[in-house]
């Protein structure tokens, strides 16, 4: 598997001039050239996240008898699932375990942690979304194979969900996560998912209106509201039951 190529120096540099270059005054460039330090600073030494859920998961006991435990592991939309009004499953055994700019990269690092130790049933996979601004089609590639591998290696079965559509409605989006690549990278995870024997988690098709993401299912045109949330909370529990039957 080949890893995401991380050039330190250089985006440190750029993200920080960009951040300085917006500041209105030079105490607030200072504080903002600090914040995106920090930021690199932390991403370095915890590259897969596994600070964030660690003593969560330490918690969480081995799921009892009968129980059908699940868990979510994704990105932003992931994450931000149950924030709002949409609630995540409320009285169902599963788990959220999204992390915002989260790549498949840094979710293969903290597949065992997040997902193989706490024995689910079934894990969903959300990711991509991230991917497209860093790695190409066969990077993200490598990173489901592996995630699948490691997966069915300890009988957990999984579900691999499409990645959500974006639209200009409000902010530009489709300049950094282009419609033909999002389409382009959800073909190969449906045919990834049938060749594999995993279920494909169609939440594009639900969520768009051609290319675009339905506009009264997005407050910001890449991330799903609460209504959007409504739409696809029945189509995962959809593919969460056809994952069991497997």
């Amino acid at each position: 598997m080949r890893a995401l190529p991380f050039r330190l120096p250089a985006g440190i540099l750029l993200l920080a001039g960009f951040a300085a270059a917006q500041a209105p005054d030079p105490a607030a460039r200072v504080q903002a050239l600090e914040q995106r330090l920090a930021a690199q600073r932390h991403l370095l030494a915890d590259f897969g996240g596994l600070i964030r859920y660690g003593s969560e998961n330490a918690d969480i006991g081995p799921p009892k008898p009968g129980e059908l435990r699940v868990v979510f592991l994704g990105d932003q939309v992931t994450e931000l699932w149950g924030q709002g009004s949409a609630k995540f499953f409320p009285g169902r055994p599963f788990l959220n375990r999204g992390i915002a700019g989260q790549t498949s990269a840094q979710m293969l690092v903290r597949l065992h942690q997040d997902v193989v130790a706490l024995k689910p049933k079934v894990v969903v996979i959300q990711a991509g979304v991230n991917d497209l601004l860093v790695a190409t089609e066969g990077v993200i590639a490598e990173n489901y194979m592996s995630m699948m591998d490691i997966a069915k290696a300890n009988g957990i079965r999984v579900v691999l969900a499409s990645v959500t559509p974006v639209c200009d409605c409000y902010t530009r989006q489709t300049g950094l996560r282009p419609q033909g690549k999002i389409i382009s990278l959800n073909g190969w995870i449906k045919d990834f998912a049938a060749s594999s024997g995993a279920v494909y988690l169609n939440y594009y098709s639900a969520l768009a209106d051609g290319r675009n993401f339905k506009q009264e299912l997005t407050n910001d045109g890449l991330l799903p509201n609460d209504a959007g949330y409504g739409v696809m909370a029945p189509l995962a529990e959809k593919a969460i039951a056809e994952a069991l039957k497997k």
